[in-house]
């Protein structure tokens, strides 16, 4: 669940940071002008340059789009995101200022693109605020894309990628362009208000002087033509439908008649040469222009240049440019709005944008030797929005694809290689750690002989290894009285000695019970626990066996843990739930290296004593999975270096094949241990 809770957070952050630094950055004035507008709510307008406000525009685009695209493909993973928290924490910081005091009207996240209220904004930012408090805690469960030595190509290409395409954009035009004023805009339409909606109400605002006096005007009261232009605005007196374009309006400073209506209704071509204000135009291009304006009056097409500077601007522009066309007053904000450049040129066709070009790329002279209807420049183009989108894929999108999948595919292919040599190395491993891990076979006298017999059998079995050496540990584990006397007549190098229980406390009043540090006293070093007799008989549950090993373990007792299933657990199928439970229950607390003190046993409570056997199939199916289990806990060393006896009804005929499985590492004997013959019969077994 974290796993894809953390992968979901991680696409969410990524699209978002893409999306957003991606339309900041084919857009970088109007990204700059969105800056300006933060500086001017702040009152810090004036005291940082325009060159700044440009190049933190283009870091901040290219920032966000990097994240975003290094959130993609999980490159440096803790950093990334790390990174994005404390940038989503300052951006909601800002989003709740501009909330509650309402600075700007638009916080310009998506640039165009998108519009969202304040409200909205807000609330985008704090779902992407928990998205990255979720990446923070888990970055390593996003999963890469690319290969982390493969990392340092996405890392680059992206960087260099989003600069490139800033600079492009800002030396021409956006690459796409979401303003109202696009190519194939009807402005006509764009202005128009719907039947019945409510109008907003708007006033224009004229800055004159005259004399050395400055004063404001509006239409009703504007003067004659002896003040002279200073500036102009328009500010929205009463809320209402607004249009797309709801600020387009061009005045005659020569006497303030307003002609936006005549030259939109107009049939036929205009060009606009737009400078939101002259004083800042780049003048590099003048020759272009004067050329353009030579053509436009041979073929009868109108062209205008539309500012919000004053007289000396104009005066200048003219000066220095030697430009003949025509001057018009309109918003400034709204120049900026209608082209990203300045100077920009627009040609228009029945009041419907046709084309748009920066001072950087103007129509060349040669190609307008004709009429425009007969050049491509005074046509909209059907395929451009496609051909810049394929651009696009072709530049950035199918290169990261590719080296995906090229990446991808080289980790494939070198997985199956690795898992190829991993089975072949696998498998000697396995056939080395099962030579390495202990063959045991262990008896289990249960409630049976008196003390002079258990010491017989037990010298027995003691002299019968020494003279036929086990290829196996071999341990008996008798009752709490012959402990001690067991242990003075075994060879510890020949047989271990074991108890068949301890007690679940240390000492104390506990009549009749046997304490694990007076087991370890007798010389013993081995402890039955778990066995399913002490289960069922005397109640003993998991949580009284966990105390019973911990005690066995801290006495330095090696336990010999029981596991197993019913006859009707076993017609059920729950046989591996049964036994994953039991251990999960009394042993699975254990570390590792506690771990590595207990041997496992299973028994098929089915077949103990009763003289049926569970199939060499079925004993090796059970004891794999039981191993499986120990590897899900501890990993697969310890898992392969634990001893699983079978201990149900093994006997000298049966037990070759049960130990000729790969995952039976020996038997806990009952019955057949109590006979010197059949104990060594299943010994031996080892040895063919």
């Amino acid at each position: 669940m974290i796993y894809i809770l953390t992968n979901v957070c991680r696409l969410l952050l990524a699209a978002v940071f893409v999306l957003s630094g991606y339309v900041k950055a084919i857009d970088p004035l109007g990204t700059q002008y969105k800056i300006d507008d933060y500086l001017t709510a702040v009152g810090l307008s004036g005291y940082v340059s325009e060159w700044m406000t440009l190049f933190t525009a283009i870091v901040l685009a290219a920032t966000e789009f990097a994240l975003g695209i290094y959130m993609l493909f999980a490159i440096q993973r803790r950093l990334v995101s790390k990174l994005l928290m404390v940038l989503m924490s300052v951006m909601t910081l800002i989003t709740l200022w501009v909330y509650f005091f309402n600075p700007v009207k638009d916080c310009g996240c998506f640039g165009d693109a998108i519009h969202l209220t304040n409200g909205q904004t807000l609330a985008k930012n704090i779902v992407l605020l928990l998205a990255a408090v979720v990446v923070v805690k888990w970055p390593l469960h996003m999963v890469r894309f690319v290969s982390k030595s493969n990392q340092w190509i996405v890392t680059n290409y992206t960087l260099l990628f989003i600069i490139v395409s800033s600079a492009w954009c800002l030396y021409t035009l956006p690459l796409f362009d979401f303003r109202p004023y696009h190519v194939g805009a009807d402005l006509r339409k764009g202005m128009e208000i719907p039947p019945g909606a409510k109008q907003p109400q708007f006033e224009t605002t004229f800055v004159l002087s005259k004399n050395g006096e400055t004063r404001e005007f509006t239409l009703e009261n504007y003067p004659d033509s002896t003040w002279t232009f200073v500036d102009s605005k328009t500010v929205q007196t009463e809320e209402g439908y607004v249009p797309p374009i709801h600020d387009f309006s061009i005045e005659d400073p020569n006497n303030g008649d307003n002609i936006t209506t005549e030259v939109l209704n107009r049939k036929g071509y205009t060009f606009l040469l737009i400078s939101p204000f002259l004083e800042h135009a780049d003048d590099t291009n003048f020759g272009a222009i004067d050329q353009i304006y030579e053509y436009a009056k041979r073929h009868n097409v109108p062209m205008m240049c539309l500012t919000a500077s004053g007289d000396a601007a104009i005066s200048r522009w003219q000066d220095l440019t030697g430009a003949e066309y025509p001057f018009y007053i309109t918003d400034g904000t709204t120049l900026k709005t209608m082209i990203r450049s300045n100077p920009g040129l627009m040609l228009i066709k029945d009041g419907v944008v046709i084309n748009k070009w920066s001072h950087n790329a103007l129509p060349q002279l040669k190609r307008l030797d004709a009429p425009l209807e007969k050049q491509s420049i005074g046509q909209i183009d059907p395929a451009s929005v496609t051909a810049r989108i394929t651009k696009v894929v072709l530049w950035f999108v199918l290169p990261l694809f590719l080296l995906t999948l090229a990446d991808r595919l080289w980790t494939w292919t070198k997985w199956i290689k690795k898992q190829r040599r991993r089975n072949k190395l696998y498998t000697l491993l396995k056939i080395k750690r099962r030579k390495m891990r202990k063959k045991i076979v262990a008896g289990n006298w249960k409630m049976n002989l008196n003390l002079q017999e258990g010491l017989a059998l037990a010298k027995e079995v003691n002299d019968a290894l020494a003279a036929d050496k086990p290829n196996c540990d071999v341990i008996i584990c008798t009752p709490f009285i012959h402990l001690a006397s067991v242990a003075g007549v075994l060879d510890s190098q020949l047989v271990g000695l074991g108890a068949e229980n301890c007690a679940d406390k240390e000492q104390g009043a506990y009549t009749g019970e046997v304490s694990a540090e007076m087991v370890k006293s007798t010389g013993a070093q081995y402890v039955i626990l778990g066995h399913s007799e002490r289960r069922e008989y005397y109640n003993e549950t998991p949580e009284i066996l966990k105390e019973k090993v911990l005690l066995a373990l801290k006495n330095g007792l090696k336990v010999i843990f029981c596991i197993g299933e019913t006859l009707a657990e076993r017609e059920a199928n729950k046989q591996n739930e049964v036994v994953k439970a039991e251990l999960e229950g009394s042993v699975f607390n254990l570390s590792a290296e506690e771990f590595a003190n207990v041997i496992v046993a299973y028994e098929p409570i089915w077949a103990i004593g009763t003289g049926k056997t569970a199939t060499a199939e079925q004993a090796e199916e059970i004891h794999a999975f039981i191993r499986s289990v120990i590897a899900e806990k501890y990993g697969n060393e310890v898992a392969e270096n634990t001893s699983i006896l079978y201990g149900g009804s093994a006997k000298p005929s049966n037990a070759p094949e049960l130990f000729a499985k790969p995952n039976i590492d020996g038997g806990l004997i009952g019955g057949a241990a109590l006979k010197c013959a059949d104990f060594k019969g299943i010994i031996d077994a080892w040895k063919k």
